[in-house]
């Protein structure tokens, strides 16, 4: 992928590794560095998580901090609000985010909104883990994208998370956290390897990054996304045109500075999103482009999104429903030919 040089020798300041481990590394120094966290969620003791994330994890920690759940997202994440409110740290994983709306109400109606309700008296300091995304032929209950879901309420911080410095440097600061933060991880990308630094770096759970300057045009993505759309500017730059690729990062709060100081560089905008369009976020952020950076804009804001269908099983299915190289190549090229 495009972010992953491959050619790149190890240093002794860096070391090659998979996004899996990445996320792994992050749970664990969490674990070392503060003896109240601990992780809890379906199967992720001794089969080591859906995702192979967890795996090891229960042997150097063991069951008191390594906690295998029953099958209930809504006893999941309900228990782990408790706990957060009595001092401790969890860690809550939800397998995928299909999963996560059986847990919509203590996500929702508790989480969001207890420091709200007690007049600020109770802070709720839980972070949730979940996937989200197609690409592995999961079919339609585990694969959708649900971000925008959790991004319109407030009271809760979505951060999406889908390179290896992301992966290992967000917990730190996600459970410093008083509130509660949301964490989106995609499948598709666990056995992607990148080199990293030895010493990772903290994130900043309120900015978006851009992966790939460019002069000619924005384009604003998150997610497992941003490696399709890093491909498609590589094909457009050999046309000749420049596009500088942001990664939202944070969705809820996003981060409107850094996108519209690109726009006001490049005159036009496309977003991509692995959700739906309509109702989406690549709705909210074209409608604040709109908003706030009209009169820098020399054509529409133009919009990519999934296929209006729930995504399906087959391979030729799922890829003609998601955004792929081709499409958005064909859409940046339509919006810097008008105006």
């Amino acid at each position: 992928m495009t972010a992953t040089d491959a050619t790149t020798r190890p240093t002794p300041e860096t070391v090659r590794m998979t996004l899996r481990e990445a996320h792994k590394q992050s749970l664990r120094a969490a674990l070392d560095h503060d003896e109240r966290v601990f992780l809890m969620g379906e199967d992720i003791g001794a089969y080591g998580g859906c995702f192979a994330v967890t795996m090891g994890l229960l042997d150097e920690y063991g069951p008191e901090r390594i906690r295998d759940t029953p099958l209930s997202e809504i006893a999941i994440v309900g228990t782990a609000i408790g706990a957060a409110m009595n001092g401790m740290r969890p860690i809550a994983e939800i397998m995928t985010c299909n999963f996560s709306l059986l847990a919509m109400d203590q996500i929702i109606n508790n989480a969001a909104t207890l420091l709200h309700m007690s007049g600020g008296q109770f802070n709720v300091p839980v972070v949730i883990r979940t996937t989200a995304g197609a690409g592995r032929q999961l079919a339609a209950q585990h694969s959708h994208s649900f971000e925008p879901y959790f991004a319109h309420v407030p009271g809760i911080r979505v951060v999406s998370l889908a390179t290896h410095a992301d992966a290992r440097g967000v917990l730190a600061p996600a459970l410093e956290d008083p509130d509660p933060v949301i964490l989106f991880e995609y499948p598709r990308l666990m056995t992607m390897e990148a080199e990293v630094p030895v010493d990772p770096d903290i994130v900043d759970l309120s900015s978006a990054a851009i992966r790939r300057p460019g002069s000619d045009v924005t384009v604003v993505t998150y997610g497992a996304t941003q490696h399709t759309v890093l491909d498609a500017a590589e094909a457009l730059a050999a046309d000749g045109i420049d596009a500088e690729v942001i990664d939202l990062r944070s969705l809820r709060p996003l981060d409107d500075a850094t996108v519209f100081a690109s726009v006001a560089r490049t005159h036009r905008a496309v977003v991509v999103e692995e959700a739906w369009r309509t109702v989406g976020l690549g709705a909210e952020v074209a409608a604040r482009i709109a908003e706030e950076a009209f009169y820098d804009l020399d054509a529409p804001v133009a919009r990519i999104g999934c296929a209006e269908v729930p995504l399906p099983y087959a391979k030729h299915l799922e890829d003609a429903a998601i955004p792929q190289v081709e499409s958005i190549v064909a859409e940046v090229r339509r919006v810097m030919h008008r105006g």
